[in-house]
């Protein structure tokens, strides 16, 4: 019987702390792109190789992506909104890897990054526009206004959530099936049409995760 999505596999735990499977998976996408990270940026120079000039490139489209929604400089949001999205396109593809479920087929792994960026907007917010001001700004247009715009925060939170937990989820649950039914080598197909899916959910996720800081500093429309 398939294992239910909302729920995990406890590999060991670390005290009173269960540790699952999709947090050890997490752990070691988290290790291996670290390694990478600081392998392609050893040795970086004025006439850049290959390898960094397709490094220069994927941080030159993101922060034309955040500049795009924010308007302003994108550095300050560089290392939240890039970080995302090279760890969702890494966790999202991490599935179609032989005996690896992707973290983000699990509900904790959205809930936890959903949340990240629940924070990080207001904390983007607040150091854009004051306290005061950030809270004022949840009664606006008008006062009445106040009590939909903090419910507005929760809910896009948990349709962050849903939203990169579904997509990856049924994609993992379609494939598994059809192995299951047909063979091995029938899914290829569905799996290339995973891959492009999980690259655009974190496409989609970081977008959105940027829409929010852009509009918690006052830069684009609520």
């Amino acid at each position: 019987m398939q294992p239910s999505p909302l729920t995990s596999a406890v590999l060991f735990h670390l005290g009173p702390v269960a540790i699952t499977r999709p947090v050890v998976t997490t752990w070691i996408i988290m290790a291996v792109l670290a390694l990478v990270c600081r392998l392609v940026t050893r040795r970086l120079s004025m006439l850049p190789d290959g390898r960094q000039a397709v490094l220069e490139g994927i941080v030159t489209a993101i922060m034309g992506q955040i500049e795009d929604v924010v308007r302003e400089d994108a550095r300050q949001f560089l290392s939240l909104i890039g970080t995302l999205f090279i760890f969702l396109v890494a966790a999202n593809l991490s599935g179609v890897l032989p005996g690896v479920e992707a973290p983000t087929g699990k509900i904790e792994t959205p809930a936890a990054l959903a949340l990240i960026v629940f924070f990080s907007v207001h904390y983007f917010g607040i150091r854009a526009r004051g306290l005061i001001g950030y809270l004022r700004s949840f009664a606006e247009p008008k006062l009445i206004m106040l009590p939909l715009n903090i419910l507005s925060e929760i809910t896009r939170t948990f349709s962050l959530m849903v939203r990169l937990f579904g997509n990856v989820m049924s994609g993992e649950f379609v494939i598994g099936l059809v192995v299951a039914l047909a063979g091995l080598f029938v899914p290829i197909p569905l799996m290339a049409l995973e891959i492009l899916v999980g690259l655009v959910q974190a496409y989609i996720f970081t977008v959105l995760a940027t829409v929010f800081i852009g509009a918690a500093v006052g830069r684009v429309a609520k």
